[in-house]
């Protein structure tokens, strides 16, 4: 093995990843799979993680697939003591579950705004914090949140007030879990992607002014591939980023940067 593929290995560590079902979170899986990780999926939609989950085993991975609403505090319960049960505890993990409302906030529902933060900041909380638990007591870990260019710049022409919201909670949520635990050895991270074809996003990648629109704003001159967060996701999770926490690594072909 090269130094380099040493650096970003996670060899034998345990991974856990949220909103593994579908989107960014498959490619989020089988990165950390590649890389030697044994893999945790949890999402609400059981059957596709069990379909992931044969996909990863057949690589030669060790997969565990837990059906979990990280937006209810029993069954995050239930997936973290699903996981020591499984495995010897958790090393990494990637806050990924989300859902969106694209809709004028002058017309949201509040149960519609409680709901996607319920799920996208509330549920993140309650999973960094049952995970730290478990860090805290053995090595340390690395915990890596998926959070957005909108929760660090404002979008208006796609209207969605309650994800905004959300993103911009956890990315100072990143921050400040960073800072309590920085001394006792678990670091905080977060991606922030910008627009990939996912099955939140996927009604604008059929849009031709949509597509046209992220063409325009984006200075590399077009939306991300699902498989160009894998890296940026193994440098946080990794050795590699051993010196670094609190920070919100954009992966946004430069949207954040004009």
């Amino acid at each position: 093995m090269s130094a380099g593929s040493a650096l970003f290995g996670l060899e034998g560590r345990v991974a856990l990843v949220t909103g593994a079902s579908a989107g960014l979170g498959v490619h989020l899986a089988r990165g950390l799979a590649g890389a030697g990780a044994r893999v945790v999926l949890a999402a609400r939609r059981v059957a596709n993680l069990e379909r992931l989950a044969a996909e990863l085993e057949s690589g030669g991975s060790e997969v565990l697939a837990v059906g979990c609403d990280v937006s209810r505090q029993g069954d995050v319960d239930r997936l973290v003591a699903a996981t020591l049960e499984r495995f010897d505890g958790i090393d990494v993990l990637v806050n990924n579950a989300g859902i969106t409302e694209v809709i004028a906030a002058e017309e949201e529902p509040l149960a519609s705004f409680e709901k996607v933060l319920a799920v996208n900041l509330t549920g993140a909380f309650l999973c960094a914090q049952r995970c730290a638990r478990v860090m805290l007591e053995g090595r340390g870990g690395s915990i890596v949140n998926v959070a957005s260019i909108l929760g660090m710049v404002g979008s208006g022409q796609v209207p969605q007030a309650s994800y905004a919201a959300a993103k911009g909670g956890l990315v100072n949520l990143t921050r400040e879990l960073a800072a309590q635990w920085a001394r006792r050895g678990i670091r905080v991270n977060a991606l922030a992607p910008a627009w990939f074809d996912t099955e939140m996003t996927g009604e604008m990648f059929q849009d031709d002014r949509a597509l046209r629109w992220i063409r325009n704003k984006t200075p590399m001159g077009r939306p991300g591939e699902g498989p160009e967060l894998i890296g940026p996701l193994l440098f946080l999770a990794s050795d590699a980023s051993s010196y670094v926490t609190g920070q919100i690594l954009a992966v946004d072909g430069g949207w954040t940067a004009v």
